[in-house]
């Protein structure tokens, strides 16, 4: 099955992507079977290269349950088949690189994990972390070959970074509009978020916030430079 390794500097937005992705991918209960039909799965990375923390979050987040503390190996083909999963990295950055603390042989059992659902259970993943965890997953060359490495790189001060400033401006419920699409302005902006998206956000909010409190109702080169 075709996977995806999504990854960039922490405050680019993965998180916010893979939750967009879960919200138009909900669970549905069917009432004819009674089951739960969990047609993505996202989990976050164990802090250690643990197969069992691994499983044990994987089965949590798929409704399924183990009775006793069997081995793994026998547990895991119960996983539903060609559902995709999403494992998700970016929450703690330290996890990112948790599998390269871990030892050979437990780093080399992890690998073995994520391969097994990718071939023999033909799961498609989405891994989703900093560079870190994409030097974690490339260590595998079966896995490298296997996952499309795409990055969210940081935003440059271009027209792309105009438009998402006045994608800003359309819905920041101010009563008056604001001067994003000042060049100057977004050189500003640019030059104090450096690009990163969380950092754009945080700043826009508190010279909205900024800019209702002194009832200019806007975001101006005043509210930017004295945010």
């Amino acid at each position: 099955m075709p996977c995806l390794l999504l990854f960039g500097a922490i405050g680019m937005g993965k998180t916010r992507i893979v939750q967009k992705f879960l919200r138009d991918n909900r669970s549905s209960f069917d009432e004819i079977t009674g089951t739960t039909r969990v047609p993505v799965a996202a989990i976050q990375m164990p802090p250690t290269p643990w197969e069992r923390d691994f499983y044990e979050e994987l089965f949590d987040r798929t409704r399924h349950r183990l009775a006793g503390r069997h081995e793994f190996h026998s547990a895991a083909p119960s996983i539903p088949h060609r559902s995709p999963a999403v494992e998700s990295t970016d929450a703690d950055h330290r996890r990112d690189h948790s599998m390269l603390a871990g030892t050979f042989r437990e780093q080399r059992i992890f690998l073995n994990s994520i391969r097994f659902l990718a071939n023999d259970l033909s799961l498609p993943l989405a891994c989703v972390g900093t560079h870190e965890a994409k030097q974690a997953l490339m260590t595998d060359q079966q896995l490298a070959d296997r996952f499309e490495a795409c990055e969210l790189p940081a935003w440059q001060d271009d027209a792309a970074f105009a438009q998402l400033l006045a994608s800003f401006a359309s819905v920041l419920p101010l009563r008056r509009p604001s001067e994003l699409r000042d060049p100057k302005l977004q050189k500003r902006i640019f030059s104090l978020t450096e690009g990163v998206m969380v950092r754009v956000c945080r700043l826009l909010e508190e010279a909205a916030l900024r800019g209702i409190e002194t009832s200019r109702e806007r975001i101006d080169m005043e509210s930017i430079t004295t945010t």
